[in-house]
């Protein structure tokens, strides 16, 4: 049973650092490629991040690009989101999601476009000072 827990959120002040965890299960990350989500209220749902399994390529969203850093741990099959640099477009539910047939584009498509899709249940993030 594939299973992703996403974790490290909570409050960062503008201009800060945020590293978010993903620890998945029922799954090996030598083989799924993984992204990270988020929507924030009153938003649709976006794609912010993205690691391939084969070749560790990312990909990332332009808002993003230049201060984030998406990686994968093989042995603790849990892949990090960094965010640096906290902006107001930052705060949303951050999900971390994979799927069977899913890979990662500068389209940033949700998992569930390619097919059978695992979602976490998210985490939290909010910027204030």
């Amino acid at each position: 049973q594939v299973q992703l827990v996403e974790s490290g959120g909570g409050l960062v002040q503008p201009g800060g650092s945020l590293r978010l965890s993903c620890a998945t299960s029922g799954l090996s990350l030598e083989y799924y490629n993984i992204g990270w989500f988020r929507q924030a209220p009153g938003r649709e749902r976006e794609g912010v991040a993205c690691i391939m399994s084969n070749d560790h390529s990312t990909y990332y969203k332009d808002s993003v690009k230049g201060r984030s850093t998406i990686s994968s741990d093989a042995v603790t099959n849990t892949v990090y989101l960094e965010i640096r640099n906290a902006k107001p477009d930052d705060p949303a539910v951050y999900y971390c999601a994979t799927g069977t047939l899913y890979y990662c584009s500068d389209n940033h498509r949700d998992p569930d476009y390619y097919g059978t899709a695992y979602w976490g249940k998210g985490t939290l993030v909010t910027v204030s000072s």
